[in-house]
């Protein structure tokens, strides 16, 4: 079974978006740079090296809305084994992938898809904690 790791949710404003997690509901809020996507990184439960301390709860994070991007909704990001085998079940499944997986440093494979009811949804196959994901 391949459990939920990851919750992500587009923003308009990050600054307004920061300041209201933040204040509604105590999270951390990590703002990354260009070079990253401007990405921030919400850390929503007690977290150590090897991730959140309470069984069963996660972290996410914020994407910048963009004109050209598909699906933008608020998704769930699910943990694989193998990426590669995991875009072939979902294919399979009735599932489409947007684009192919890509590498996010420092943290794994992700690939997006929509599901057969429309919903975005996004995989990632986590890398070794002290290595590099393979490249595919």
């Amino acid at each position: 079974m391949n459990p939920v790791l990851h919750f992500e949710m587009p923003y308009d404003n990050r600054e307004r978006m920061a300041k209201f997690y933040g204040s509604a509901f105590g999270w951390r809020l990590q703002m990354l740079g260009e070079d990253m996507g401007s990405y921030v990184i919400a850390t929503t439960t007690e977290t150590d090296e090897t991730g959140p301390k309470k069984l069963g709860a996660i972290n996410g994070g914020f994407f910048p809305k963009k004109p050209d991007w598909p699906a933008q909704h608020p998704s769930v990001v699910i943990a694989v084994d193998d990426i590669k085998q995991a875009v072939k079940k979902v294919t399979a499944a009735g599932g489409k992938v947007l684009g192919e997986p890509m590498e996010i440093p420092g943290v794994g494979q992700y690939v997006s898809f929509t599901d057969t009811e429309g919903n975005r949804v996004s995989m990632l196959q986590p890398i070794p904690r002290n290595g590099r994901a393979p490249k595919q």
